[in-house]
């Protein structure tokens, strides 16, 4: 008999949803990761001075309370506390203007001005029909249960978010608001689908909100490893796999890292032309991440700025779409788009009384080693004046020193890969399953698979299933 029915690598969302969900049906998993802590990109740490808790990697999480697996596990039960800034997203302009998404879709769609008939064509009826569309949108290679549903959402989510900002919308509050949301699909904005990415996070914050998790990201992995052992499943970190033979033996082996990390691993196991087109799998753009410690609030300009949990910094569509296009083609934007969390503002424990915690990060070149610290202060002081003041400590990481804390940011690629028109749907490679590998024992369940990055253990879910399906135990 193995020693276990499934060995998963890797303890990001992605591997311990799918180690949970072989758990249910009463398999022996274990759980095996490289860092001394669990979580992939869910971790949390005093990065500046004592007291105030950094999320290192993700911090704000529409696709976490949205995810129909995480939903299920009740998850609040083993510790998690989601909590809602007063506002999800402020997006400032000149002027001390800003766009703003509120939970409340009437709030936003009133404060777009001249825009409000057009934003409720857009989002007000799937949002109504999110809780229908968000199973189908978790679980794309499957047919819909909602096609009407999936249809309205895949024909605004397949256009270029640059034509569809402007064909949609007047203001540039409206468009630089669509744009900022777009560009968390790390790609140039005249791309086909990276509307998807938009549509997809501003309906969701009408119809879940874009929550964080109280104490820092690392309570969601505490929270699934708490649930795994509730299961009877074994988590043991600071195993750094280096070999298939190292492995205990096991029914399943289920990779929760990129290709090119399990082709390290478990290359020998696997035909040499299927490990080398894994070995071409393309990762896009890197980040640029600081980490601030800060004396109080940040000093923004517009007053619904100060109350979001999350704030977009990069001024209109054009400059979005200039600053994505400079990374994609391997520039470092001398005004980039800069994505801000401020936690502290809705969870009290991120810093001592009085003070502020403030997460950032602008997209670089892959593998950029380029300080970009004054870069992404100056995009925050345009609309903060004052900011610097505040600042107690700093922690920044290049590209290179994202790859060296997490082996799987290939590049600094931070969301598994790049999610162009010819990865979204056939990550890691074209193939009728993407989860399974010509090896009957070994899977992939990363950001890699659709439907790719985000904590929201779908990818991790979706694997485990075909486990169930093809490996006997």
């Amino acid at each position: 008999m193995p020693d276990f029915d499934a060995v998963i690598i890797g303890s990001g969302p992605n591997g311990l949803a799918a180690a949970i969900r072989l758990a249910q049906q009463g398999w022996k998993t274990l759980v095996v990761e490289a860092a001394d802590t669990p979580g992939g990109g869910m971790r949390t740490k005093e990065l500046t001075l004592p007291g105030f808790h950094h999320d290192v990697c993700s911090a704000v999480h529409p696709t976490g309370v949205a995810s129909p697996f995480f939903q299920s596990l009740k998850l609040e039960e083993h510790g998690l506390r989601w909590v809602h800034p007063e506002v999800a997203l402020a997006h400032p302009l000149e002027g001390g203007r800003a766009a703003v998404l509120h939970h409340n879709l009437d709030a936003t769609a009133q404060g777009l001005g001249r825009d409000e008939v057009a934003y409720r064509f857009l989002f007000e009826w799937i949002a109504e029909h999110a809780r229908d569309l968000y199973p189908d949108v978790f679980t794309p290679l499957a047919l819909p249960k909602h096609p009407l549903v999936m249809a309205r959402f895949g024909t605004a989510a397949m256009l270029p978010a640059s034509l569809l900002a402007n064909a949609m919308f007047r203001t540039k509050e409206a468009r630089a608001l669509f744009a900022g949301n777009a560009a968390h699909s790390v790609l140039p904005l005249e791309h086909v689908f990276t509307s998807a990415i938009a549509v997809m996070l501003q309906m969701s914050a009408h119809a879940v909100g874009w929550p964080v998790a109280a104490g820092g990201s690392q309570s969601i992995a505490n929270a699934l490893v708490s649930k795994l052992r509730s299961l009877g499943g074994e988590v043991r970190c600071g195993w750094n796999v280096k070999s298939m033979s190292e492995l205990p033996s096991a029914r399943a082996y289920v990779f929760d890292t990129s290709p090119r990390v399990m082709t390290r691993v478990a290359g020998e196991a696997l035909p040499s032309g299927y490990a080398n087109r894994l070995q071409r799998y393309e990762h896009g753009p890197g980040v640029f991440k600081i980490d601030y410690a800060l004396s109080g609030p940040v000093p923004w300009t517009n007053e619904a700025c100060r109350k979001a949990g999350t704030v977009h910094v990069g001024g209109t569509l054009e400059e979005i779409r200039a600053s994505e296009l400079d990374a994609y083609e391997g520039r470092h934007s001398e005004r980039p788009f800069v994505l801000v969390a401020q936690q502290s503002v809705c969870d009290a424990s991120r810093a001592p009384a009085g003070q502020h915690t403030l997460w950032a990060y602008c997209h670089v070149p892959a593998g950029s080693t380029r300080d970009m610290s004054a870069i992404i202060e100056s995009q925050i002081e345009r609309f903060a004046p004052g900011f610097r003041d505040t600042i107690l400590a700093r922690h920044s990481m290049n590209c290179a020193q994202m790859e060296g804390y997490n082996q799987n940011y290939i590049g600094g690629d931070v969301v598994g890969g790049m999610a162009n028109w010819k990865q979204l749907m056939t990550r890691p490679v074209v193939s009728l399953c993407p989860y399974a590998t010509p090896n009957k024992s070994i899977y992939l369940c990363s950001a890699s698979t659709p439907p790719a990055g985000g904590v929201h253990g779908m990818c991790g879910w979706n694997a485990a299933n075909v486990v169930l399906k093809r490996v006997r135990r």
